[in-house]
């Protein structure tokens, strides 16, 4: 069998000699979908062998990828593409499952929570059913597992424990040997995602402390606060991962930074555009995509990605969110603001990705 970019190469060049394009899956996958939906060459093809449901709004998707895709590490995230409506829509999620489970099996999971006006993920929960297929990324990401061992703190809230699933079931299954402390925030009791999961963890697993804290059960709300952290034993040793909403990674940076924890020790993950404040500054501008001999006006904060797809461009992206580097672009004049970090780019030929990059003033894509 050739190596996987020996394959990718040989297509590009039947593309070229075929079709003068080097993607000529655009033109053989609807053919090959209606043979077998799991040839299809333009994604990694994964399909869906069962769905587990794990809170009234959370659901487990368990899949079988083609062999093809290239495995994940314990705490990354993958694109999926579903089609809905006739439209194919891409989203972001962390896998749930530990990389063991692919290995072994040839499975992963997804964890998936509804969003209350979520195209994509009210989608899955209402219409998805087993033996469908959907399209799967390459896996990207560095919410890692510290390595060599290190004392690890995890603070997740809500859906934030996927990634943070696929670590503890790694860590356990290595044995990990270093003092492993989850704090897992939930509105209620009953939002407890992987709750069977977590305790036969800390079952199983000696290093693991499990602490499972209701927010909204009381008068008053339940948030993390120092005594949560002068808890955790040898708590300035420990590396700590947060992922959840951000008004809890907010805090939780709060709270570590005044006990002199370094930028080094905090993994952060979103699910969720962070953003910066970009002030009072005046955004939007004139902007031409090349490519696509097409020129807009925008106003106020939209992205790049945005403006295209209101002009009804099609533009490649993935995560929406500055993770994955899909929707990557050259833009060949003008200036951006990084919605991420409130950095203005420079006037001239630079990559940048459309979906965190604001203009502001005159901006030309090669596009």
């Amino acid at each position: 069998m050739l190596p996987r970019e020996t394959q990718h190469k040989a297509l590009q060049w039947l593309g070229r000699q075929l079709f003068n394009r080097n993607d000529p899956e655009a033109f053989f996958d609807p053919l090959l979908e209606r043979i077998n939906p799991m040839w299809v060459q333009e994604y990694t093809p994964a399909r869906v062998e069962q769905i587990l449901s794990e809170t009234r709004d959370t659901k487990t998707l368990v899949l079988k990828p083609a062999r093809r895709w290239s495995g994940f590490r314990a705490g990354q995230h993958v694109n999926i593409c579903v089609e809905v409506d006739g439209i194919r829509r891409n989203r972001t999620f962390s896998l749930s499952s530990s990389p063991l489970l692919w290995q072994d099996q040839g499975l992963v999971t997804l964890t998936i929570k509804r969003l209350p006006g979520g195209l994509v993920t009210n989608w899955l929960h209402d219409y998805l059913q087993t033996g469908a297929v959907i399209g799967l990324g390459e896996a990207f990401g560095d919410f890692q597992i510290p390595q060599p061992a290190r004392p690890v703190l995890f603070i997740a809230g809500g859906s934030g424990i996927t990634p943070v699933l696929s670590q503890l079931e790694t860590m356990a299954a290595l044995d990990y040997r270093a003092p492993v402390t989850l704090l897992y925030f939930v509105r209620t009791r009953d939002d407890v995602i992987a709750r069977e999961k977590l305790l036969a963890l800390e079952t199983r697993y000696s290093a693991l402390t499990l602490n499972i804290i209701a927010s909204n059960e009381s008068k008053e709300p339940r948030y993390l606060r120092d005594q949560d952290l002068d808890a955790v034993p040898g708590i300035k040793a420990r590396q700590v991962y947060l992922c959840g909403p951000k008004g809890l990674m907010d805090l939780a940076q709060d709270l570590l930074f005044k006990r002199g924890f370094a930028d080094s020790d905090i993994h952060s993950t979103f699910f969720s555009t962070p953003g910066a404040d970009l002030g009072n500054q005046t955004l939007g501008g004139q902007v031409q995509f090349e490519g696509s001999r097409l020129e807009v006006g925008s106003e106020g904060d939209a992205t790049l990605l945005e403006i295209a797809e209101a002009a009804g461009l099609t533009p490649r992206h993935g995560c929406r969110m500055g993770i994955c580097h899909q929707c990557s672009c050259r833009k060949t004049t003008g200036t951006v603001i990084n919605r991420l970090t409130g950095q203005a780019s420079g006037p001239g030929e630079e990559n940048i990705q459309l979906c965190i990059s604001v203009p502001r003033g005159p901006v030309s894509l090669d596009l």
